[in-house]
């Protein structure tokens, strides 16, 4: 195998131990013969949805939202598809559908929540007095702002009728228990797609002060709304809460350590230096580059030929909100890698999001080593000014280093893979 083949191996395998069916029935075990409402939300939740059914021995009934193109068939369960990673008006309704589906229900019915990161944009439910509209400018504002995933989050619930538990709260007193597919670091389920049916204790200080840190231009009235306190959010400590279950069925730390025991038997070093890395993604790039380098020349930190697997989230701020751009963290990420090892031979990287999607496009990601800079300028490419204007995507398109897998059915946030030789 080519060292590209080897880290598209090791990819698949991190992704195959994000398929969560088998997590699924051990937390349900108990639970299967009885009657169930289903809800879900994320770019998993119909892919969770369908294993559910599969295991399922009892009466069963409900609605999941995923995104455009990434459905499943199920047999019982509504799967509608929306917006993502801009709020459309099939997630409008979605949301109110689910609403509608859980607030009859009694103490003695039993919900599964199936919710997997993407959910936040899938799931738009504008407070009072404002439109899809307003969440759509929201979103994108948040999108190009470089704000980490669980920053974003703590604005959206403030703003949102769903989502911060909201969707638990409506349920009560019915009997609630949630699986998560973390696409988060630190796989903290309040935090995955922004929690509709786990509460936390953030506060609305925690959305102004995330506006504040990352200079957030979000519209004058929705800045007003989130500044006199924003839509009440549900505490933990709520009674309505006090029979709910949380059990987090796939992450980031399992898929990587999955990828490493793979590439252990081919014969790697195999290293997994974080599943929570953040940051601007160009940054990170140049951290991850300088480890592979020294690597490299002197067999250290890392003897070699060695893997370095990373997870997490990088971010990508936008430099210009008057231009299209084509990339997402993942190649903005590998284009800035490729600057750093440009004409070093025995570098291989590959970054990808492990649910088939990299920003808005689709791929999920791309391949970097040292000649991807010299491939660029031979196609008359400015890799400098490429980057700089965020079109990094389709960069890589154009000397064939695309990553494309299609949807993946799950969704623990981005996989990386360094092969150093």
């Amino acid at each position: 195998m080519t060292d590209k083949e080897i880290l598209a191996d090791l990819f698949w395998a991190a992704v195959a131990a994000a398929e969560p069916k088998a997590a699924i029935e051990a937390c349900l075990r108990h639970e299967k013969a009885r009657s169930a409402v289903v809800i879900g939300a994320g770019k998993a939740s119909a892919q969770m949805a369908r294993a559910l059914e599969e295991i399922w021995e009892g009466p069963l009934a409900g609605t999941v939202v995923t995104r455009h193109g990434f459905g499943a068939p199920c047999e019982n369960i509504r799967v509608i598809e929306a917006g993502h990673p801009v709020p459309d008006e099939c997630g409008l309704a979605a949301s109110s559908a689910l609403l509608e589906l859980v607030r009859p229900l009694a103490a003695d019915d039993l919900v599964i929540a199936l919710i997997s990161g993407g959910g936040s944009a899938l799931l738009p439910s504008p407070p009072k007095g404002f439109s899809l509209s307003d969440e759509v400018a929201l979103n994108e504002e948040l999108l190009r702002c470089g704000a980490p995933i669980s920053a974003m989050n703590a604005v959206r619930k403030q703003f949102s009728t769903i989502k911060g538990g909201r969707l638990a709260a409506a349920a009560a007193p019915a009997r609630m228990i949630t699986l998560v597919v973390s696409d988060v670091p630190g796989d903290d389920p309040s935090s995955v797609a922004s929690g509709p049916t786990v509460p936390d204790y953030s506060a609305n200080a925690d959305a102004a002060s995330v506006i504040d840190r990352y200079q957030i231009n979000l519209p004058p009235d929705i800045a007003q709304f989130i500044s006199n306190g924003g839509e009440p959010v549900p505490f933990p400590d709520n009674p309505a809460f006090l029979s709910n279950r949380v059990e987090v069925v796939a992450s980031a730390r399992i898929s990587m350590e999955s990828a490493a025991a793979h590439a252990s038997k081919l014969g790697l070093n195999t290293y997994i230096l974080s599943d929570s890395i953040e940051g601007e993604a160009r940054e990170v790039a140049r951290v991850f580059a300088a480890i592979a380098k020294e690597a490299r020349r002197w067999g250290r930190p890392f003897q070699t030929p060695a893997v370095l697997i990373s997870g997490g989230e990088t971010t990508v701020t936008q430099r210009s909100k008057e231009k299209c751009v084509t990339g997402g963290p993942n190649t903005e990420l590998q284009l800035a890698f490729a600057a750093e090892v440009a004409g070093i031979e025995g570098i291989v990287s590959l970054s990808a999001d492990t649910d088939g999607i990299d920003g808005t496009g689709s791929n999920a990601g791309a391949f970097a080593d040292g000649n991807t800079i010299a491939m660029m300028r031979s196609k008359g490419m400015d890799p400098v000014l490429i980057l700089n204007e965020n079109n990094t995507a389709q960069a890589f398109d154009r000397i064939e280093e695309l990553f494309v897998t299609g949807p993946t059915g799950t969704n623990v946030n981005d996989f990386r893979a360094i092969l150093v030789r």
